[in-house]
C-alpha cells in the first residue's frame, strides 16, 4: 500500500480509503447490509494496508455505522475512523451531543478520529454557526470523544472557500472530485485552496459513483484503446485522482470483494507523477469527449440566477446532462431527490422566460426545464 501526507497531521494515510456507503446488501434493500460479506471486504482492505474508513449517520438507512463498528474489532488501533454529524437532524445545540453519543454507541468506540459536518452548503452552514458548532466541537475534542473536526461539502466554490476560512482549526475536508468534476462544486481550485491552508483533502466519488467504471461507449473506448498502458476505466479514474499532489486519500464505496481487491492493487501502483504527460492528456481528451454527449449546452455560468421562482436551473441541467452522458437515469433521479430541495425543483418553473433574457448561450431554458421535469421527477 502507498501512503500519503494527511494535511498538517503526523499521520500517513493509505492512498485508498474504505467508503462504507455502498456496502453489499441483501435482496437489493439498501437498509439490509450483507454483514458477513461486508466485514470480510473491510478486513481484506485493512489486512492489505488500508488505514482509513469513512462512514456516516444516514448510510444504509442508519445501519452502516453499526457494521463498521463491529468490523473494527481487533483493528481499532490500526485504523483511523471517520464519520459525520447529520447536520439536517440538528434542531438545537443539544442535538450535537445527542447525535454524537448515539454514533459512539453504534460504532462501539469512545473516540472518533475524524468527525465531519456532513454535506455543508450555504443553507445549512449559517444555522450551525449560530448554534456555535465550533465551541461545541472544541469541547468534544477536549473530552476525547472526537479527535479532529472536518466537513464534507456539496455547494459551489465561493461557499467552499468561505467555510474553509471560517475556522482555523479545520483538519480535513471531503469533496467530490474526479477527472470529470474539475470545475464542479469545490473542483480543482477548491482542492488546491484547502490544501494550501493545510487541510487534508479527502476525495469522495473518485469514480463518480461508479459512472466512470462502466463499460464506456464506443467513442470513449476508442480513446482509451490508444493508451500504451492498458487500464480499466475505474483504474484510469483512480490513478488520475492519486496523481494530484493535493489529494490525501481517495475513498471508494466498494460493494463487492472484487472491487476491494482491484482497488487495493491499483492503490499499490499509485502516486503523484505516476501518469505520464501523455496519459494525462489522454484523460483530458476523454473528458472533452464525454462533454460532447451533453444534451443541454449549459456552462453553469449562473447568469440565469436567481430564478424568480427559486428554480435551481444549473443544478437541474447538470443532473439532466449526467443522465444522458453516462446513460444512468437511476442515479440522476436519486441525486435529484437528494440534492435539489423541493423548493428549487423543475416543477416550479412558470416559463416566465426572465432567465432566457440573461442566458449568454440563448438557451430555451423553459423548454428544457419541462424536459427535465419529465425525466427527473420520478422515483429512481
Amino acid at each position: 500500500m502507498k501512503y500519503r501526507k494527511f494535511g498538517k497531521l503526523d499521520f500517513q494515510v493509505s492512498a485508498l480509503g474504505f467508503g462504507a456507503m455502498r456496502l453489499p446488501v441483501l435482496d437489493k434493500d439498501q437498509n439490509r447490509i450483507n454483514e458477513p460479506e461486508a466485514v470480510k471486504m473491510i478486513h481484506y482492505a485493512f489486512d492489505h494496508g488500508v488505514n482509513y474508513i469513512d462512514t456516516a449517520y444516514p448510510y444504509h438507512g442508519g445501519t452502516s455505522e453499526g457494521v463498521v463498528g463491529r468490523a473494527l474489532k481487533g483493528y481499532r488501533d490500526k485504523v483511523r475512523l471517520a464519520t459525520k454529524l447529520a447536520v439536517w437532524a440538528v434542531q438545537t445545540a443539544q442535538d450535537f451531543d445527542r447525535l454524537l453519543n448515539e454514533q459512539l454507541g453504534k460504532l462501539q468506540t469512545e473516540h472518533i478520529d475524524f468527525y465531519l459536518l456532513h454535506g455543508l452548503n450555504k443553507g445549512r452552514w449559517p444555522f450551525l454557526v449560530d448554534l456555535d458548532v465550533f465551541g461545541w466541537a472544541e469541547k468534544a475534542i477536549q473530552d476525547g470523544r472526537i479527535g479532529h473536526l472536518g466537513f464534507s461539502f456539496h455547494d459551489d466554490l465561493e461557499v467552499f472557500k468561505k467555510i474553509v476560512d471560517a475556522y482555523d482549526r479545520w483538519t480535513l475536508c471531503q469533496i467530490q472530485y474526479n477527472f470529470m468534476d474539475i470545475e464542479y462544486q469545490a473542483g480543482t481550485e477548491g482542492l488546491r485552496y484547502a490544501a494550501d491552508k493545510g487541510l487534508a483533502v479527502v476525495v469522495m466519488e473518485p469514480i463518480r459513483g461508479g459512472q466512470l467504471a462502466r463499460v464506456p461507449p464506443p467513442d470513449i473506448a476508442a480513446i482509451w484503446d490508444t493508451a500504451p498502458t492498458k487500464r480499466s476505466p475505474a483504474e484510469w479514474a483512480l490513478q488520475w485522482v492519486w496523481n494530484q499532489p493535493e489529494v490525501s486519500v481517495a475513498l471508494s464505496g466498494m460493494s463487492a470483494m472484487r472491487h476491494v481487491t482491484e482497488n487495493v492493487a491499483s492503490a499499490e501502483r499509485s502516486g503523484v507523477g505516476s501518469l505520464t504527460p501523455e496519459e494525462s492528456a489522454l484523460i483530458d481528451q476523454v473528458r472533452e469527449q464525454f462533454k460532447t454527449r451533453s444534451a443541454i449546452p449549459c456552462t453553469a455560468c449562473r447568469y440565469c440566477m436567481p430564478c424568480p421562482n427559486n428554480v435551481n436551473i444549473p443544478g437541474i441541467f447538470g443532473l439532466y446532462n449526467d443522465a444522458i452522458i453516462y446513460d444512468d437515469l437511476r442515479r440522476a433521479r436519486m441525486l435529484y431527490r437528494i440534492r435539489i430541495p423541493e423548493a428549487e425543483r423543475a416543477e416550479l418553473c412558470q416559463a416566465c422566460r426572465d432567465c432566457e433574457e440573461l442566458c449568454p448561450q440563448a438557451l430555451p431554458i423553459s423548454e428544457w426545464m419541462g424536459k427535465c421535469r419529465e425525466l427527473l421527477e420520478q422515483a429512481p
